[in-house]
C-alpha cells in the first residue's frame, strides 16, 4: 500500500479515537524519506497520562508498518505555553524512546480531564469552510428536527463574529434569564438556545482577536451556562478554520461535524479545508450538506444555479458520508428571516429535506458507534 500523507494523518487519527483520545491530537506535520515516515503530533491539552500516550505511539507506529512504511518517528510537540503531559516525552521524541521514557514520566499533571458536559449525549460541531453558505441555517433546522423526532436538543450559537441565531429563531431583544449566576437557555421551538447574540448589542460589532473569541466560546458553552439533559448539542461554529473551532475540539470529545457547502467549485474548495480541519483534530466528519443545492421557481420548475450535485460528488471523493441536499426556497427565508424554523416543516420540500439529513446524521453516528472498540474490564 503506498502511503500518502492523507493516510498517514487518517491512521494517527484513527489511533488516537481508538485509545479515547479523538479531538484530543493534532498532527502537526508528516514527513516522508522513502518508507521512512516521521509524524509530529501534537496533544492538545493535559489529557493523557504518560502510559496513554505510549500505547497511542505503539499503536501508530503498528498501523503506519502495516501500511507500508519501513520505519516510524513520532515526535511530540509542545502546546502553546504548555508543559507537563504534552511536553513529557521531549519535542523530538522517536516512538522507542516515547515507549521507554513514558511510564517514568507520569504525574498527577497527566491525569485525564474530568468529563464535560456530562448531561448531554451528542456535541454535533455544524462547520464550514467559508461564509455565507447556509450554516447557521442549517444548524438551526437540524436542531429543530432531531427534536421533532422526539430527541432532546440544545442549540449553541458559536458564531462568534456574526450570531444569526436571534433572529432565526425570533428571540431578537429577549434578555435569557439567569440562576445563580448562570444563562438559562430559552426554550424556543422545543429546543433550548444559546446565544451570544443576546448579550450584546445587536448592531455592534464584535471587534474580538483571537484569545477574546476563545474565551467568550468558553464561557458560553461551559463556564456559564446552565444546558439541560440532552441528546443533542449542535453548536453553530464560526465559518472557516480558526480558534474557535479548534476550541471546541480541545474542549470536547465531539461525537461528530457535519460540513455545509454550496455546490460549486469556489465553495466546495473551502469545503475540503473544513473537512480537513476536523479529520487533523481527530473530529469524525459525519458528512457535507449541500445547501443552495437547487432553486425552485414559483411555478415549480428546478434551475441548478450553483451547479447541482457538487457536493455529493466531492463526499464521494473525499470518502465520507453525503447526508442530503436543501433546495432554494423563498418560503426558507420568509421563515428564517421571520424567526419561525418551526414553520419550515409545513414546507413538504424543506421537511422532507431536513429530516433526511437528519436521519443520515443519525445513521453515521450509529455506524461510528459500532465501529468504536469496546473494553471489557474483569
Amino acid at each position: 500500500m503506498e502511503l500518502s500523507e492523507q493516510k498517514v494523518m487518517d491512521l494517527v487519527n484513527q489511533a488516537a479515537r481508538d485509545h479515547g483520545l479523538a479531538g484530543k491530537v493534532m498532527v502537526k506535520q508528516v514527513r516522508m524519506n522513502g518508507d521512512i515516515v516521521a509524524v509530529r503530533m501534537q496533544l492538545l491539552g493535559q489529557v493523557a497520562t504518560a502510559e496513554a500516550k505510549g500505547k497511542l505511539a505503539a499503536e501508530v507506529e503498528k498501523s503506519l508498518q502495516a501500511a507500508g512504511a519501513g520505519g516510524v518517528q513520532l515526535e511530540w510537540s509542545l502546546p502553546p505555553g504548555g508543559s507537563g503531559a504534552s511536553g513529557a516525552a521531549g519535542a523530538t521524541a522517536a516512538t522507542a524512546a516515547t515507549r521507554a521514557s513514558a511510564p517514568a514520566q507520569s504525574n498527577k499533571a497527566q491525569e485525564a480531564a474530568p468529563t464535560v458536559l456530562p448531561q448531554v449525549k451528542h456535541v454535533i460541531a455544524v462547520g464550514a469552510g467559508k461564509g455565507g453558505v447556509g450554516k447557521s441555517t442549517l444548524a438551526v433546522n437540524l436542531a429543530v428536527a432531531l427534536q421533532r423526532m422526539g430527541h432532546k436538543v440544545g442549540l449553541m450559537d458559536g458564531d462568534i463574529y456574526g450570531p444569526s441565531l436571534p433572529t432565526m429563531l425570533g428571540i431578537k431583544g429577549r434578555v435569557p434569564q439567569l440562576e445563580g449566576g448562570k444563562l438559562i437557555p430559552m426554550h424556543v421551538h422545543g429546543i433550548h438556545a444559546v446565544t451570544i447574540g443576546s448579550l450584546v448589542d445587536a448592531d455592534k460589532p464584535l471587534i474580538w482577536r483571537g484569545p477574546m473569541a476563545h474565551g467568550a466560546f468558553k464561557q458560553l458553552l461551559l463556564d456559564n451556562t446552565l444546558w439541560p439533559e440532552l441528546d443533542f448539542l449542535i453548536v453553530d461554529l464560526p465559518p472557516g478554520t480558526g480558534d474557535v473551532p479548534l476550541t471546541l475540539c480541545q474542549l470536547l470529545p465531539l461525537s461528530g461535524a457535519v460540513v455545509v457547502a454550496t455546490p460549486q467549485r469556489v465553495a466546495l474548495d473551502d469545503c475540503v479545508r473544513a473537512v480537513r480541519m476536523f479529520q487533523q483534530l481527530s473530529t469524525p466528519v459525519l458528512g457535507i450538506v449541500e445547501n443552495m443545492s437547487y432553486f425552485v421557481a414559483p411555478d415549480g420548475t428546478e434551475h441548478d444555479i450553483f451547479g447541482r450535485g457538487g457536493a455529493q460528488t466531492e463526499a464521494q471523493e473525499l470518502g465520507i458520508g453525503y447526508l442530503g441536499a436543501v433546495p432554494m426556497l423563498t418560503d426558507l427565508r420568509r421563515h428564517s428571516d421571520g424567526g419561525d424554523p418551526t414553520a419550515n416543516f409545513q414546507i413538504p420540500a424543506l421537511a422532507n429535506a431536513f429530516e433526511q439529513i437528519a436521519l443520515q446524521m443519525l445513521k453515521q453516528l450509529q455506524l461510528n458507534a459500532k465501529a468504536a472498540p469496546t473494553l471489557n474490564i474483569t
